[in-house]
């Protein structure tokens, strides 16, 4: 545990300031962090992790899902004795599809933190017209959705 807390200070403090990452690098780090927070939980937590990342390793700009991984720990609801997260990113053909899900409390009053907000600034500035992001709130889960068009980012980059 000490390793991955290791690996995640390292990530944070000298990988976060490159332009751009490995998307192999980006999922090794969000499988550090979930098993960071299993010891938190213990057995109150649920987590399915998979990914898909075919032929070839894209890059993408560092950090870029993480926010979203720790948001579902920090923001999700503890139901019948378990947090529920359900994470999923996948690279085929021209797109990068990330989706996670997790267990959430009544949300239909929720507010935004800045957090969302952040995220949403700071794919508008590095993905510009090159992304898409749905976020489905309802009155038992939370969810998000951000695909990525890799031809269309290779291209602008």
């Amino acid at each position: 545990m000490i390793l991955k807390l290791s690996n995640l200070l390292d990530y944070l403090l000298y990988q976060a300031d490159k332009p751009f990452v490995s998307l192999t690098e980006e999922i090794n780090h969000i499988k550090d962090y979930i098993a960071l927070e299993q010891l938190r939980f213990n057995d109150r937590l649920n987590v399915s992790f998979t990914s898909k990342t075919g032929v070839g390793t894209p890059q993408i700009s560092p950090m870029l899902f993480l926010p979203f991984v720790e948001n579902s720990f920090k923001h999700g609801f503890i139901k019948n004795g378990t947090l529920k997260i359900d994470i999923a990113i996948a690279c085929e053909d021209e797109t990068i599809v990330f989706h996670i899900k997790n267990t959430s409390h009544n949300t239909t009053n929720s507010k935004h933190g800045i957090g969302l907000e952040n995220i949403k600034k700071r794919l508008e500035l590095l993905y510009k017209d090159h992304y898409e992001l749905k976020i489905t709130e309802g009155n038992t889960c939370f969810e998000v959705t951000l695909s990525l068009n890799i031809k269309r980012l290779e291209a602008h980059v």
